[in-house]
């Protein structure tokens, strides 16, 4: 994390929404258990290890199932404020 720091955001943001960055993210075993119903309903086309599914997941937020997002938050993969905030604003 440490060499994004000395990336400008905007030049960071660019680089991920055009697909340049392609950096990659492994979910633990027991995300993959419990988030793999939302991933086939919601994510399914893009790629297990892709930053294009974490997009994607983000995007779903509130319709995912209880059961994934409490792995997530088990895992650390999101704050359990993060969640508490999405929901006081409907996101």
């Amino acid at each position: 994390m440490k060499m994004y720091s000395r990336i400008p955001l905007a030049v960071l943001c660019l680089a991920i929404s055009t697909g340049v960055a392609s950096a990659q993210h492994t979910y633990s075993k027991a995300v993959q258990k419990a988030c793999a119903n939302d991933y086939k309903q919601h994510c399914g086309q893009y790629g297990i290890e892709s930053e294009a599914l974490r997009l994607c997941m983000d995007r779903a937020g509130r319709k995912l199932t209880q059961t994934c997002v409490n792995a997530l938050v088990a895992d650390g993969e999101v704050s359990k404020e993060e969640v508490e905030r999405r929901k006081r604003s409907g996101r």
